[in-house]
């Protein structure tokens, strides 16, 4: 069944041959399916290839973050990591765009929605562009770049797992998927 198809049946009821079929509205679909934040980010790296994160001032749970963040109503993930990008660093990269990754979480943890990402390729930044980063202090207080195995002692492993799986996807050209970044496995 696609998005825009309704179902022919109520849940829990089976189409029968000759009798008529309760038919749900398409407000009352709509309540039985999945409901997700989305939410977009960029993939930057020093000419190095270290990754850069930013360092949270509201989230001790996820302390160091790709650069992006939640979808606004109407946007689209390209158009979010491009608003974000430029909110948090002051960066605008270009595309065209290349998805290194696609990134989904289950609820959990007090967060009753799935979650679900896309991380994007930023490309490599010159030591002058990372030194140039302004962050909102309202949002991050650090920039920081390391080697990826540095990484590791720094975040929850399930960030970790992310990250290696992003930096693995831009070393090969093939895209990851990864569907164990859930709410409340800290």
């Amino acid at each position: 069944m696609t998005p825009r198809e309704s179902p022919t049946t109520m849940p829990g009821e089976r189409p029968s041959g000759g009798r008529a079929e309760s038919r749900m509205s398409l407000d009352q679909y709509a309540e039985t399916v999945l409901k997700a934040t989305a939410w977009a980010c960029f993939y930057f790296t020093d000419e190095d290839d270290r990754p850069l994160q930013l360092h949270s001032v509201y989230s001790p749970a996820h302390p160091w973050q790709l650069v992006g963040g939640t979808m606004d109503p109407g946007e689209r993930p390209w158009q979010t990591a491009l608003r974000e990008c430029r909110e948090e660093t002051g960066i605008t990269p270009t595309g065209p765009p290349r998805l290194l990754a696609m990134v989904y979480g289950l609820p959990g943890g007090g967060w009753p929605y799935s979650t679900v990402g896309c991380v994007f390729d930023g490309g490599r930044l010159t030591a002058p562009q990372i030194r140039d980063i302004t962050v909102d202090p309202r949002e991050h207080d650090e920039v920081r770049v390391l080697p990826l195995a540095e990484w590791e002692a720094l975040m929850p492993p399930h960030d970790f797992t992310r990250l290696t799986a992003v930096a693995t996807a831009r070393r090969t050209g093939e895209a990851a998927y990864v569907d164990t970044w859930d709410w409340g496995n800290e």
